[in-house]
Protein backbone atom coordinates (compact mmCIF):
# COMPACT_ATOMS: atom_id res chain seq x y z
CA UNK A 1 0.00 0.00 0.00
CA UNK A 2 1.03 3.76 -0.82
CA UNK A 3 1.63 6.07 1.48
CA UNK A 4 -0.98 8.07 -0.83
CA UNK A 5 -3.65 4.84 -0.38
CA UNK A 6 -2.40 4.98 3.87
CA UNK A 7 -3.71 8.55 3.51
CA UNK A 8 -7.02 8.64 1.94
CA UNK A 9 -8.11 5.58 4.11
CA UNK A 10 -7.22 7.79 7.60
CA UNK A 11 -9.05 10.44 6.12
CA UNK A 12 -12.04 8.40 5.39
CA UNK A 13 -11.77 6.91 9.07
CA UNK A 14 -11.85 10.24 10.78
CA UNK A 15 -14.64 11.48 8.77
CA UNK A 16 -16.35 8.04 9.31
CA UNK A 17 -15.87 9.31 13.20
CA UNK A 18 -17.40 12.90 12.74
CA UNK A 19 -20.09 11.61 11.26
CA UNK A 20 -20.68 9.26 14.46
CA UNK A 21 -20.03 11.78 16.88
CA UNK A 22 -22.37 14.48 15.38
CA UNK A 23 -25.22 11.55 15.10
CA UNK A 24 -24.80 11.01 18.83
CA UNK A 25 -24.87 14.50 19.46
CA UNK A 26 -28.36 15.12 17.93
CA UNK A 27 -29.73 11.76 19.29
CA UNK A 28 -28.79 13.17 22.94
CA UNK A 29 -30.44 16.77 22.25
CA UNK A 30 -33.58 15.10 21.01
CA UNK A 31 -33.86 12.87 23.90
CA UNK A 32 -33.80 16.01 26.57
CA UNK A 33 -33.79 15.96 30.08
CA UNK A 34 -36.62 15.26 32.80
CA UNK A 35 -35.44 17.17 35.33
CA UNK A 36 -32.11 18.48 37.24
CA UNK A 37 -32.56 17.37 40.81
CA UNK A 38 -30.97 18.00 43.72
CA UNK A 39 -30.22 19.45 47.70
CA UNK A 40 -28.35 22.94 47.55
CA UNK A 41 -26.94 23.96 50.31
CA UNK A 42 -27.48 28.02 51.38
CA UNK A 43 -24.57 30.31 51.57
CA UNK A 44 -22.82 29.37 55.15
CA UNK A 45 -24.20 26.08 55.74
CA UNK A 46 -21.14 23.79 54.30
CA UNK A 47 -20.05 22.78 51.06
CA UNK A 48 -23.12 22.90 47.77
CA UNK A 49 -24.12 19.28 47.47
CA UNK A 50 -25.53 19.25 44.27
CA UNK A 51 -27.05 16.45 42.70
CA UNK A 52 -27.94 16.18 38.56
CA UNK A 53 -29.94 13.73 37.54
CA UNK A 54 -30.95 13.18 34.00
CA UNK A 55 -34.33 11.56 32.96
CA UNK A 56 -35.86 11.14 29.50
CA UNK A 57 -39.03 13.35 29.03
CA UNK A 58 -41.55 11.21 28.35
CA UNK A 59 -44.54 13.50 26.96
CA UNK A 60 -44.70 17.19 26.52
CA UNK A 61 -46.86 19.26 29.18
CA UNK A 62 -49.03 21.22 28.19
CA UNK A 63 -50.25 24.52 30.99
CA UNK A 64 -54.14 24.83 32.00
CA UNK A 65 -56.51 27.66 32.51
CA UNK A 66 -58.36 28.07 35.68
CA UNK A 67 -60.54 25.16 34.38
CA UNK A 68 -64.30 24.32 34.12
CA UNK A 69 -65.03 21.84 37.17
CA UNK A 70 -66.38 18.97 35.32
CA UNK A 71 -63.51 18.49 32.61
CA UNK A 72 -60.46 19.67 34.66
CA UNK A 73 -59.27 21.12 30.90
CA UNK A 74 -58.59 24.74 29.73
CA UNK A 75 -57.02 26.41 26.83
CA UNK A 76 -53.49 25.15 26.25
CA UNK A 77 -51.34 27.82 27.55
CA UNK A 78 -48.44 26.29 25.14
CA UNK A 79 -46.54 23.11 25.04
CA UNK A 80 -43.43 23.02 27.55
CA UNK A 81 -40.08 22.35 25.42
CA UNK A 82 -38.50 19.32 25.04
CA UNK A 83 -35.11 20.13 25.62
CA UNK A 84 -33.22 22.12 28.22
CA UNK A 85 -33.42 25.95 26.52
CA UNK A 86 -31.82 27.17 29.70
CA UNK A 87 -32.25 30.95 29.67
CA UNK A 88 -34.90 30.76 26.88
CA UNK A 89 -37.84 33.19 27.29
CA UNK A 90 -40.49 30.89 26.01
CA UNK A 91 -39.51 28.25 28.49
CA UNK A 92 -42.24 26.91 30.91
CA UNK A 93 -42.79 24.26 33.46
CA UNK A 94 -45.98 22.41 34.32
CA UNK A 95 -46.35 21.54 38.19
CA UNK A 96 -48.76 19.60 39.25
CA UNK A 97 -49.48 18.46 43.18
CA UNK A 98 -52.08 15.83 44.78
CA UNK A 99 -53.15 15.50 48.45
CA UNK A 100 -52.92 13.46 51.21
CA UNK A 101 -51.93 9.54 50.55
CA UNK A 102 -53.80 8.30 53.61
CA UNK A 103 -53.71 5.06 53.80
CA UNK A 104 -56.24 3.87 56.36
CA UNK A 105 -56.53 -0.32 56.76
CA UNK A 106 -59.14 -0.91 54.23
CA UNK A 107 -56.76 0.85 51.57
CA UNK A 108 -54.04 -0.98 52.67
CA UNK A 109 -55.88 -4.59 52.45
CA UNK A 110 -57.18 -3.66 49.28
CA UNK A 111 -53.54 -3.54 47.31
CA UNK A 112 -52.01 -6.75 49.36
CA UNK A 113 -51.63 -10.24 47.34
CA UNK A 114 -52.12 -13.62 48.07
CA UNK A 115 -48.18 -13.75 48.63
CA UNK A 116 -48.41 -11.02 51.03
CA UNK A 117 -46.81 -7.95 48.66
CA UNK A 118 -48.76 -5.02 48.06
CA UNK A 119 -49.67 -3.33 44.79
CA UNK A 120 -50.97 0.11 45.28
CA UNK A 121 -50.38 0.57 41.20
CA UNK A 122 -54.45 0.60 40.79
CA UNK A 123 -54.99 3.64 43.30
CA UNK A 124 -53.43 6.14 40.87
CA UNK A 125 -54.22 4.18 37.28
CA UNK A 126 -56.99 7.14 36.15
CA UNK A 127 -54.60 9.65 37.19
CA UNK A 128 -51.38 8.52 36.01
CA UNK A 129 -51.41 10.44 32.66
CA UNK A 130 -51.74 13.21 34.14
CA UNK A 131 -49.40 12.91 36.84
CA UNK A 132 -46.40 11.35 34.55
CA UNK A 133 -46.94 14.24 31.88
CA UNK A 134 -46.49 17.14 34.69
CA UNK A 135 -42.68 18.87 34.42
CA UNK A 136 -42.64 18.65 37.81
CA UNK A 137 -44.98 16.22 40.32
CA UNK A 138 -45.55 16.74 44.02
CA UNK A 139 -47.40 14.18 46.03
CA UNK A 140 -47.89 14.90 50.26
CA UNK A 141 -47.38 11.18 51.19
CA UNK A 142 -49.17 11.85 54.95
CA UNK A 143 -47.72 8.65 56.61
CA UNK A 144 -44.45 7.16 56.89
CA UNK A 145 -43.06 4.65 54.12
CA UNK A 146 -41.41 2.74 57.41
CA UNK A 147 -41.37 -1.00 55.65
CA UNK A 148 -43.08 -4.24 56.72
CA UNK A 149 -40.87 -4.37 59.64
CA UNK A 150 -42.45 -2.00 62.05
CA UNK A 151 -45.75 -3.57 61.00
CA UNK A 152 -48.39 -2.22 58.26
CA UNK A 153 -50.81 -0.13 60.14
CA UNK A 154 -53.94 2.69 59.37
CA UNK A 155 -55.22 4.83 61.76
CA UNK A 156 -54.01 6.54 64.20
CA UNK A 157 -50.46 5.64 64.41
CA UNK A 158 -49.72 5.11 60.19
CA UNK A 159 -46.88 3.14 58.73
CA UNK A 160 -46.75 2.03 55.13
CA UNK A 161 -45.16 -0.86 53.61
CA UNK A 162 -42.37 -0.08 51.52
CA UNK A 163 -44.34 -0.70 47.73
CA UNK A 164 -46.18 2.21 48.05
CA UNK A 165 -43.19 4.08 47.14
CA UNK A 166 -42.64 1.92 44.44
CA UNK A 167 -46.22 3.22 42.98
CA UNK A 168 -45.70 6.88 43.53
CA UNK A 169 -42.84 6.41 41.37
CA UNK A 170 -44.23 4.40 38.96
CA UNK A 171 -47.29 6.83 38.75
CA UNK A 172 -44.78 9.71 37.96
CA UNK A 173 -44.02 11.78 41.16
CA UNK A 174 -40.57 13.48 41.33
CA UNK A 175 -40.68 15.20 45.04
CA UNK A 176 -42.36 13.40 48.17
CA UNK A 177 -43.68 15.68 51.08
CA UNK A 178 -43.12 13.74 54.23
CA UNK A 179 -43.68 16.69 56.68
CA UNK A 180 -46.87 15.66 57.93
CA UNK A 181 -48.49 15.09 61.91
CA UNK A 182 -48.18 11.74 61.12
CA UNK A 183 -44.29 11.52 59.98
CA UNK A 184 -43.32 10.11 63.98
CA UNK A 185 -45.86 7.82 64.07
CA UNK A 186 -43.10 5.09 64.38
CA UNK A 187 -40.33 7.76 65.86
CA UNK A 188 -36.89 8.04 64.46
CA UNK A 189 -37.09 4.29 62.85
CA UNK A 190 -40.07 4.73 60.62
CA UNK A 191 -38.17 8.10 59.43
CA UNK A 192 -34.25 5.99 59.26
CA UNK A 193 -36.51 3.10 57.27
CA UNK A 194 -38.33 5.70 55.06
CA UNK A 195 -35.31 7.95 53.95
CA UNK A 196 -33.12 4.75 53.71
CA UNK A 197 -35.57 3.00 51.40
CA UNK A 198 -35.52 6.20 49.44
CA UNK A 199 -32.28 6.81 49.17
CA UNK A 200 -31.23 2.78 47.85
CA UNK A 201 -33.88 2.26 45.43
CA UNK A 202 -34.96 5.99 44.60
CA UNK A 203 -32.45 8.42 44.95
CA UNK A 204 -33.24 10.59 42.09
CA UNK A 205 -36.50 11.20 43.51
CA UNK A 206 -36.74 14.52 45.71
CA UNK A 207 -38.05 13.62 49.35
CA UNK A 208 -38.42 16.76 52.04
CA UNK A 209 -40.00 17.24 55.06
CA UNK A 210 -38.11 14.95 57.14
CA UNK A 211 -34.08 14.80 57.07
CA UNK A 212 -31.56 12.42 58.29
CA UNK A 213 -29.01 15.00 59.33
CA UNK A 214 -28.81 18.61 60.30
CA UNK A 215 -26.86 18.87 57.18
CA UNK A 216 -29.53 17.74 54.94
CA UNK A 217 -32.07 20.04 57.00
CA UNK A 218 -29.43 22.92 56.42
CA UNK A 219 -30.19 22.29 52.36
CA UNK A 220 -32.34 23.28 50.16
CA UNK A 221 -33.48 21.09 47.72
CA UNK A 222 -34.02 22.52 44.22
CA UNK A 223 -35.70 20.99 40.87
CA UNK A 224 -34.55 22.08 37.82
CA UNK A 225 -36.06 22.13 34.61
CA UNK A 226 -35.98 24.06 31.11
CA UNK A 227 -33.43 26.40 32.99
CA UNK A 228 -35.97 27.05 35.85
CA UNK A 229 -34.61 26.51 38.95
CA UNK A 230 -36.99 25.47 41.40
CA UNK A 231 -36.67 25.68 45.39
CA UNK A 232 -39.39 23.21 46.90
CA UNK A 233 -39.77 23.69 51.18
CA UNK A 234 -42.17 21.18 53.06
CA UNK A 235 -43.07 21.89 56.95
CA UNK A 236 -45.79 20.26 59.58
CA UNK A 237 -47.64 22.20 61.69
CA UNK A 238 -46.53 19.40 64.55
CA UNK A 239 -46.54 16.10 64.99
CA UNK A 240 -49.72 14.71 67.03
CA UNK A 241 -47.77 15.56 70.49
CA UNK A 242 -45.08 13.16 69.67
CA UNK A 243 -41.55 14.61 70.68
CA UNK A 244 -38.94 15.01 67.76
CA UNK A 245 -36.32 12.22 69.24
CA UNK A 246 -33.95 12.65 71.29
CA UNK A 247 -30.64 14.02 69.84
CA UNK A 248 -32.29 14.28 66.58
CA UNK A 249 -33.94 17.91 66.06
CA UNK A 250 -33.50 17.83 62.83
CA UNK A 251 -35.43 14.51 61.70
CA UNK A 252 -39.14 16.94 61.04
CA UNK A 253 -39.51 20.33 59.32
CA UNK A 254 -41.96 22.44 61.67
CA UNK A 255 -43.52 25.72 61.10
CA UNK A 256 -41.56 27.95 63.10
CA UNK A 257 -41.15 31.00 61.86
CA UNK A 258 -37.70 31.82 62.24
CA UNK A 259 -36.36 28.43 60.45
CA UNK A 260 -39.19 29.04 57.64
CA UNK A 261 -38.06 32.71 56.69
CA UNK A 262 -34.56 32.04 57.01
CA UNK A 263 -34.88 28.68 54.36
CA UNK A 264 -36.85 30.79 52.41
CA UNK A 265 -34.26 33.23 52.16
CA UNK A 266 -31.52 30.79 51.20
CA UNK A 267 -33.63 29.69 48.43
CA UNK A 268 -33.96 32.81 46.91
CA UNK A 269 -30.52 32.40 46.65
CA UNK A 270 -30.64 29.18 44.42
CA UNK A 271 -33.34 29.19 42.71
CA UNK A 272 -35.62 31.21 40.64
CA UNK A 273 -38.94 30.20 41.93
CA UNK A 274 -39.95 29.50 45.52
CA UNK A 275 -42.59 26.75 46.32
CA UNK A 276 -43.58 26.05 50.34
CA UNK A 277 -46.02 23.21 50.98
CA UNK A 278 -47.04 23.77 54.59
CA UNK A 279 -49.32 21.30 56.18
CA UNK A 280 -51.43 23.17 58.31
CA UNK A 281 -55.12 24.30 59.16
CA UNK A 282 -57.98 22.19 60.38
CA UNK A 283 -59.37 18.63 60.05
CA UNK A 284 -62.72 18.63 58.05
CA UNK A 285 -62.76 22.45 57.74
CA UNK A 286 -63.71 23.68 54.18
CA UNK A 287 -62.99 27.40 55.26
CA UNK A 288 -59.68 29.18 55.52
CA UNK A 289 -58.10 29.17 58.97
CA UNK A 290 -56.92 31.95 60.96
CA UNK A 291 -53.11 30.28 61.67
CA UNK A 292 -53.43 29.48 57.82
CA UNK A 293 -53.91 33.57 57.11
CA UNK A 294 -50.85 34.26 59.88
CA UNK A 295 -48.81 31.76 57.47
CA UNK A 296 -50.02 33.14 54.40
CA UNK A 297 -49.11 36.55 55.63
CA UNK A 298 -45.48 35.65 56.64
CA UNK A 299 -44.91 33.75 53.19
CA UNK A 300 -46.20 36.60 50.87
CA UNK A 301 -43.62 38.66 53.10
CA UNK A 302 -40.79 36.35 52.51
CA UNK A 303 -41.48 36.40 48.65
CA UNK A 304 -42.57 32.81 48.52
CA UNK A 305 -43.77 32.29 44.86
CA UNK A 306 -46.52 29.42 45.28
CA UNK A 307 -48.04 27.67 48.20
CA UNK A 308 -49.63 24.13 48.28
CA UNK A 309 -51.34 23.35 51.83
CA UNK A 310 -52.42 20.14 52.85
CA UNK A 311 -53.63 18.38 55.94
CA UNK A 312 -57.38 19.22 56.28
CA UNK A 313 -58.40 16.56 54.29
CA UNK A 314 -60.73 18.38 52.35
CA UNK A 315 -60.58 21.04 49.96
CA UNK A 316 -60.41 24.24 50.36
CA UNK A 317 -59.98 27.36 48.11
CA UNK A 318 -57.40 28.91 46.05
CA UNK A 319 -56.19 32.72 45.12
CA UNK A 320 -53.86 34.66 43.92
CA UNK A 321 -53.02 36.81 46.78
CA UNK A 322 -51.42 40.56 46.56
CA UNK A 323 -49.27 42.97 49.10
CA UNK A 324 -47.68 45.97 46.76
CA UNK A 325 -45.76 44.33 43.56
CA UNK A 326 -45.79 40.93 45.05
CA UNK A 327 -48.24 38.10 44.53
CA UNK A 328 -48.63 34.88 45.50
CA UNK A 329 -51.03 31.83 44.71
CA UNK A 330 -52.08 29.90 47.53
CA UNK A 331 -53.71 26.41 47.49
CA UNK A 332 -55.33 26.54 51.15
CA UNK A 333 -55.92 22.64 51.01
CA UNK A 334 -56.13 20.34 48.41
CA UNK A 335 -58.04 17.55 50.50
CA UNK A 336 -57.29 14.07 50.09
CA UNK A 337 -56.04 12.48 47.44
CA UNK A 338 -56.71 8.58 48.72
CA UNK A 339 -58.44 7.42 51.69
CA UNK A 340 -60.49 5.34 53.19
CA UNK A 341 -62.20 6.59 56.64
CA UNK A 342 -63.66 4.91 59.78
CA UNK A 343 -65.71 7.97 60.08
CA UNK A 344 -69.39 7.85 59.87
CA UNK A 345 -71.99 10.33 59.13
CA UNK A 346 -71.95 13.86 57.97
CA UNK A 347 -69.03 15.64 56.22
CA UNK A 348 -67.64 11.70 55.57
CA UNK A 349 -68.41 12.74 51.96
CA UNK A 350 -66.44 15.68 51.68
CA UNK A 351 -63.49 14.08 52.73
CA UNK A 352 -63.56 11.51 49.47
CA UNK A 353 -63.23 14.87 46.80
CA UNK A 354 -59.54 15.87 46.65
CA UNK A 355 -57.73 18.34 44.07
CA UNK A 356 -54.92 18.47 41.52
CA UNK A 357 -53.26 22.06 41.61
CA UNK A 358 -52.26 22.32 38.09
CA UNK A 359 -49.59 25.43 37.60
CA UNK A 360 -47.77 26.53 34.49
CA UNK A 361 -44.96 29.09 35.38
CA UNK A 362 -42.55 30.74 32.75
CA UNK A 363 -40.70 33.63 32.12
CA UNK A 364 -42.01 37.38 32.30
CA UNK A 365 -41.06 39.90 29.70
CA UNK A 366 -38.67 41.07 32.34
CA UNK A 367 -37.03 37.81 32.29
CA UNK A 368 -38.49 36.75 35.69
CA UNK A 369 -39.75 33.39 36.68
CA UNK A 370 -43.90 33.82 37.44
CA UNK A 371 -47.50 31.99 37.07
CA UNK A 372 -48.42 31.99 33.68
CA UNK A 373 -51.53 29.56 34.44
CA UNK A 374 -53.15 28.06 37.29
CA UNK A 375 -56.21 25.68 38.12
CA UNK A 376 -56.99 22.81 39.79
CA UNK A 377 -58.79 19.42 38.07
CA UNK A 378 -61.18 17.74 40.72
CA UNK A 379 -60.64 14.23 42.10
CA UNK A 380 -62.75 11.46 43.89
CA UNK A 381 -61.68 8.70 45.69
CA UNK A 382 -63.73 5.87 44.63
CA UNK A 383 -63.55 2.69 47.34
CA UNK A 384 -65.69 -0.47 47.13
CA UNK A 385 -64.45 -3.80 49.03
CA UNK A 386 -62.03 -6.17 47.83
CA UNK A 387 -58.56 -6.41 45.42
CA UNK A 388 -57.36 -3.18 43.83
CA UNK A 389 -61.11 -2.04 44.93
CA UNK A 390 -59.46 1.75 46.16
CA UNK A 391 -58.96 4.11 43.19
CA UNK A 392 -59.07 8.02 42.01
CA UNK A 393 -60.43 9.46 39.62
CA UNK A 394 -60.66 12.81 37.77
CA UNK A 395 -64.51 14.14 38.36
CA UNK A 396 -64.78 14.65 34.70
CA UNK A 397 -63.83 10.42 34.27
CA UNK A 398 -66.31 9.76 37.45
CA UNK A 399 -69.95 9.21 36.70
CA UNK A 400 -73.69 8.81 38.78
CA UNK A 401 -73.61 5.00 38.37
CA UNK A 402 -69.91 4.96 39.94
CA UNK A 403 -70.81 7.12 42.62
CA UNK A 404 -73.66 4.67 43.50
CA UNK A 405 -71.38 1.73 43.99
CA UNK A 406 -69.09 3.88 46.09
CA UNK A 407 -68.54 1.87 49.83
CA UNK A 408 -68.79 5.09 51.21
CA UNK A 409 -72.08 5.60 50.79
CA UNK A 410 -73.11 3.20 53.41
CA UNK A 411 -70.84 5.69 55.98
CA UNK A 412 -72.24 9.05 54.90
CA UNK A 413 -75.34 8.51 52.50
CA UNK A 414 -74.88 12.33 50.88
CA UNK A 415 -72.39 11.32 48.76
CA UNK A 416 -73.29 11.08 45.43
CA UNK A 417 -72.37 12.14 42.12
CA UNK A 418 -74.49 15.72 42.30
CA UNK A 419 -72.96 16.34 45.50
CA UNK A 420 -68.97 16.37 44.55
CA UNK A 421 -69.97 17.87 41.89
CA UNK A 422 -71.89 20.79 43.91
CA UNK A 423 -69.06 21.28 46.42
CA UNK A 424 -66.10 21.25 44.29
CA UNK A 425 -68.83 24.36 42.76
CA UNK A 426 -68.85 25.56 46.03
CA UNK A 427 -65.40 25.68 46.96
CA UNK A 428 -63.71 26.32 43.23
CA UNK A 429 -66.34 28.82 41.52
Amino acid sequence: MTRKQQIKIRKALLVLLLVSIVAAVVAGICLGIKGCKGKTSGPGQGDSQQEVNQQNLNQDSQGANQQDLNDGTGDEAGDTQGDDNTGDQDSQVNIRMVGDILLHDPVEESAKKQDGSYDFSGIFAHTKADIESADLALVNQEVMIGGKELGVSGYPAFNAPYEIADALVDTGFDVICHGTNHALDKGAKGITNCLNNWQSKYPDIGVVGINGSKEEQNQIYVYEKNGIRIAILNYTYGTNGIPLPSGKPYAVNLLEENRVTADIAKAHEVADFVVVCPHWGTEYNLTVSEEQERWTKIFLENGVNLVIGTHPHVIEKYEMVKSGDREMLVYYSLGNFVNWTSGQGEGVANRMVGGMADVTIGYDNNHKVVIKDYGVIPLVCHVTSGSDGVSVYKLSDYSPGLAGENEIRRQDPAFSYEYVTELCKKIWP
